[in-house]
C-alpha cells in the first residue's frame, strides 16, 4: 500500500492559488471530477450531498462530508440497531441519568452532588499501523470527551485484544500499545485501574484497543456540546494543526484492512500527553469560572467534527475564518486543516464579555488560544479561507443527518455446525494428576496468566484515591475524601461467547461486567459498550451485531440500567477473516463507603469458602475448550440475569459480612482459586460435589466464590436463602497449597511459577 492516505488533499494551496474551490468556484463549475471515492464516500452519498447543496461541493466540503460521513462519524450501518438502547430508562431505581447518547459521555447522578462521566471508545486501526500512537491518542481522546462534560478526568482503563502471543505480529504491536496507553495515561497523571488483555488467532493483525475514562463532577458543572447565542465568540485552543491524523476516520477507521500489513501512516495521530495535562487543568479553570456556553473535544474528523456539531447541537449557525487556525505546517490546504486530527485541541462558544478572562487564562496555562468564528443565527456553517468562502452548509446535514443504511442481514447456515460442535464432547482429564496439570496449564495459558508485565507499565495509584485497581475483579476510585464515596468499574466480554451466540455473547459480558462491580460491594448503575465487530457490508457480521445490540438492550431493561452512549468500530478484519464479535461491556457503579468493599482475595487462614450460584456442565467456548482442545463449538453458558441481579443484592447487602468475593469466569472455579490464593499466598483445602471436572472448568455464569470468617456460616445462609441464590459449602482457607479433596494437591508456590512466567517469556 502506499505511504499515504489514499485521496488526500493536495499540499500547497494558498489564498492566492488561483485554484482555491470556493463556494462560487463550486456552482460555475458543476462538472469538475471530485476525489469522491478515494476519500472513502459511495456514488449515492455523492450525489446526496449534490442534492444537499444544489449543487457540487467545494474540495473543503468534499472534505468534511467525507470525514462526518464515515462508518466512524456517522454509525451509518449502525444506528438502525443502536436505537432501541432508548427504550431502556434513563432514570432507574439504581441512578439518575443527567446526560446521555449523544452527547461526548455519558453522565449518571451518584449522589452527595456528585456526578460521574464514562465512557469507553476504540482506536484500533491506528494501534496495528502505529502501535504506540494509535494507543496513546486513543487514551488522550478519551480523555477529551470526558473532559468536555465539564469533569476531571480521574482514572483510564484499557481493555485489549491481541492474535496468539507467539506470533510475530504480536510480538510487534503489543509493546507499542501496552507503551502507548501507559506512557500517556502515566504523563496524564492518570491511575490505569483495569481492563483486559486477551489473545486469540482472529486478533491477528487486527488488534483492538478499548479504551475508558471516567470523570468526577458537581451536578452544576456540567457542560453540553452546543453553539448557542447568536454573536458569541468560537475559540480554538490547546494544540496547533498539523498534517497527522488526516483521513483517520473515514480512510482508516472505516474500512477493511488487507493482509499486506501496515500502511496508511498518516492517518494515525501523534500524541503530546504533557499538552493535555495542560489543557486539562486551563479548561477545568475556565470551568471554575463559569466562562463557556458550550464546549467540544476535538477527536474524529477534527474540526469538521467541532464545527458541525456545536452549530447543529444548538442555534444552528456559525461563521469560521478558517486562516486563523494556528498551524503547525504552513503548508496546510483548507481541505487538509477541516479533516486533521491532531491531538490536544478543544473548541469552546463564549460570550463577548467573557472572551479576555478566557483568553488569559489559557495564557496562564501556556496553551494556544484563537478566536475563529462567531455563532450566528443564519442555520448555515460559513467558512473562509482569506475572504473566500469554502464552506456553505446546513450543519445538521454534516453533524446528524447523513447517511443511514438499513443493511442486509442473516443469520448464516454455518451457525447450526458450529453450535452442535459441542465441547462437552471433548476429551476430559479423569485423574487426579491430570487435573492438577490442567489447572497447571491454564493458569499459564495467555488469557489467564499473571499481566502484571503490563500492568506494571501503569500507574495504578497515582493521585491517592486509587481503592481497587488490577488484578481485582473491577477497579474503585474513591471520589470525596471526607465521605469516601466512590465508584467502581469493569469491562469484559468473552469473545468466543459471543461467536457461538452473539445474543447471548453480549448479555453473558454485561452480565459478568455487572457481577464484578457487585462483588466490590457497589451498586451497579449504568452501562457504556464498545460493539467491536467485522465488516458492515457481510450479512453474517450485521447479524452478530444486530443480535448483541437486541442481547444488551434486553439485557439492561432486566437489570434496570441505562445505555449512557459508546461507541461501534467496525471493519475489524484482516481480508476475508473477521475478528470475534467482541462487544466490549462497562458497567459503573457507587458504592458510598469505600473503606467496606469486600477485596477479591483470601485475607486470612481458617475462614469458610462458599459458592454462590449453580454450576452446570457448561464448557463450550470455554478456555478449557481454547487451551488443550484448540476449539470452539457449541452454545455459551446461560443466561439468568434474574439470578444475577439478586446475586448482585447479596453481595451488596453481604458488605461486611464477607470477607472477599471473586467472581467465577474465564477458567472457571479452578482459575478463581489459583488467583484468590496467589496474591495473598493464602491456601484453600475444597471438595467439590459431583464431577470434579466440571466443578473445577465449568464456566457457567451467575457464580462468585466468597468467604465468611468461621462462625459467620449461618449468616451466610440465610442471606442467601432470602436472596434465593443457591450456597455451597466448599471448604476452608489455610495453607500453602490448593488442595481439592481426593483428587490432587498443588503448591501454590508451583502455580504461581507458572502463572507468572508466561508474558515475560514471551516478551522479555
Amino acid at each position: 500500500m502506499p505511504e499515504t492516505s489514499p485521496g488526500s488533499p493536495q499540499r500547497g494551496t494558498t489564498a492566492t492559488t488561483p485554484t482555491l474551490d470556493t463556494v462560487a468556484v463550486a456552482s460555475q463549475d458543476p462538472t469538475r471530477e471530485q476525489p469522491w471515492a478515494d476519500l472513502g464516500l459511495k456514488a449515492d452519498e455523492y450525489q446526496s450531498i449534490r442534492e444537499i447543496l444544489g449543487r457540487r461541493p467545494t474540495s473543503a466540503e468534499l472534505a468534511m462530508y467525507s470525514v462526518m460521513w464515515s462508518e466512524h462519524c456517522s454509525y451509518k450501518s449502525s444506528k438502525v440497531h443502536l436505537k432501541q438502547f432508548s427504550e431502556i430508562p434513563q432514570e432507574t431505581p439504581a441512578g439518575r441519568m443527567l446526560a446521555g447518547i449523544g452527547e461526548n459521555a455519558g453522565v449518571i447522578d451518584v449522589g452527595q452532588g456528585y456526578a460521574v462521566t464514562f465512557k469507553v471508545e476504540s482506536h484500533n486501526h491506528p494501534s496495528y499501523v502505529e502501535p504506540y500512537q494509535g494507543a496513546a491518542t486513543g487514551v488522550g481522546g478519551i480523555v477529551r470527551d470526558i473532559l468536555a462534560m465539564g469533569a476531571r478526568p480521574v482514572a483510564v482503563m484499557d481493555p485489549l485484544r491481541f492474535g496468539p502471543l507467539d506470533a510475530p505480529d504480536t510480538l510487534r504491536v503489543l509493546p507499542g500499545i501496552v507503551a502507548g496507553v501507559g506512557g500517556y495515561g502515566n504523563c496524564l497523571g492518570l491511575p490505569n485501574i483495569g481492563g483486559e488483555a486477551v489473545f486469540d488467532e482472529s486478533y491477528l493483525g487486527n488488534p483492538l484497543v478499548n479504551a475508558l475514562c471516567v470523570g468526577v463532577l458537581r451536578h452544576e458543572d456540567l457542560h453540553l456540546a452546543k453553539a448557542s447565542g447568536a454573536g458569541n465568540q468560537v475559540i480554538l485552543y490547546g494544540a496547533r494543526t498539523g498534517g497527522d491524523g488526516i483521513g483517520g476516520v473515514s480512510i482508516l477507521a472505516s474500512e477493511t484492512f488487507e493482509s499486506t500489513g501496515p500502511a496508511k501512516r498518516p492517518a494515525v495521530q501523534v500524541g503530546d500527553p504533557f499538552m493535555e495535562k495542560l489543557l486539562i487543568e486551563c479548561t477545568l479553570e475556565i470551568f471554575a469560572a463559569r466562562l463557556v456556553a458550550g464546549i467540544q473535544d476535538l477527536g474524529g474528523a477534527g474540526l469538521s467534527c467541532a464545527t458541525s456539531e456545536l452549530a447543529s447541537a444548538g442555534d444552528g449557525g456559525m461563521h469560521v475564518e478558517l486562516d486563523r487556525v494556528p498551524l503547525r505546517d504552513s503548508t496546510l490546504s483548507p481541505e487538509e486543516i477541516l479533516m486533521s486530527e491532531s491531538q490536544e485541541r478543544m473548541m469552546a462558544v463564549v460570550e463577548p464579555d467573557d472572551v479576555a478572562a478566557f483568553l488569559s487564562i489559557c495564557a496562564k496555562w501556556e496553551v494556544d488560544a484563537t478566536v475563529i468564528g462567531e455563532v450566528t443565527d443564519t442555520g448555515r456553517l460559513h467558512i473562509d479561507w482569506h475572504g473566500e468562502r469554502v464552506v456553505d452548509v446546513p450543519p445538521r446535514s454534516v453533524a446528524h443527518d447523513g447517511p443511514t443504511y438499513h443493511r442486509p442481514f442473516a443469520r448464516p447456515d454455518s451457525q447450526d455446525v458450529l453450535q452442535a460442535d459441542v465441547a462437552e464432547a471433548l476429551p476430559r482429564p479423569t485423574t487426579g494428576d491430570e487435573l492438577r496439570e490442567t489447572v497447571l496449564r491454564l493458569a499459564a495459558s495467555p488469557n489467564l496468566c499473571d499481566k502484571s508485565w503490563i500492568t506494571d507499565q501503569y500507574d495504578r495509584y497515582v493521585r491517592g484515591n486509587t481503592v481497587l485497581a488490577q488484578p481485582s475483579d473491577s477497579g474503585m476510585i474513591r471520589i470525596d475524601e471526607d465521605t469516601n464515596l466512590g465508584v467502581a468499574v469493569s469491562t469484559d466480554c468473552n469473545g468466543r461467547f459471543a461467536r457461538l451466540d452473539p445474543y447471548a455473547g453480549a448479555q453473558l459480558a454485561l452480565a459478568e461486567s455487572y457481577r464484578n462491580v457487585a462483588t466490590g460491594g457497589a451498586t451497579p448503575l449504568a452501562i457504556s459498550d464498545c460493539l467491536n465487530f467485522g465488516s458492515p457490508e457481510d450479512p453474517a457480521v450485521m447479524w452478530q451485531f444486530a443480535e448483541a445490540c437486541r442481547g444488551l438492550k434486553d439485557g439492561c431493561l432486566e437489570l434496570g440500567i441505562p445505555v449512557t452512549g459508546g461507541n461501534v468500530s467496525l471493519y475489524n478484519q484482516t481480508g476475508e477473516t473477521a475478528i470475534l464479535p467482541t462487544p466490549v461491556v462497562a458497567v459503573l457503579g457507587v458504592i458510598q463507603d469505600v473503606t467496606k468493599r469486600t477485596p477479591s482475595a483470601f485475607e486470612a487462614a481458617g475462614e469458610r469458602i462458599f459458592l454462590l450460584g449453580e454450576t452446570r456442565e457448561e464448557l463450550s467456548g470455554s478456555e478449557w475448550a481454547h487451551v488443550v482442545h484448540g476449539h470452539l463449538g457449541g452454545r455459551p453458558p446461560a443466561v439468568d440475569l434474574a439470578g444475577e441481579k439478586a446475586l448482585a443484592e447479596l453481595l451488596r447487602e453481604g458488605v461486611g459480612l464477607l470477607t472477599s468475593a471473586h467472581d467465577l469466569s474465564d477458567g472457571g472455579l479452578a482459575q478463581t482459586l489459583v488467583e484468590a490464593g496467589l496474591h495473598s499466598m493464602i491456601g484453600a483445602n475444597v471438595s467439590l460435589p459431583g464431577d470434579a471436572f466440571v466443578g473445577l472448568f465449568a464456566e457457567s455464569a451467575g457464580r462468585v466464590l466468597v468467604t465468611v470468617a468461621s462462625g459467620d456460616e449461618e449468616r451466610l445462609i440465610e442471606l442467601a436463602s432470602r436472596h434465593g441464590v443457591t450456597l455451597t459449602s466448599l471448604g476452608d482457607t489455610g495453607g500453602d497449597s490448593i488442595v481439592v479433596s481426593g483428587q490432587f494437591e498443588l503448591a501454590l508456590l508451583e502455580v504461581r511459577s507458572a502463572w507468572m512466567a508466561t508474558l515475560p517469556a514471551a516478551l522479555g
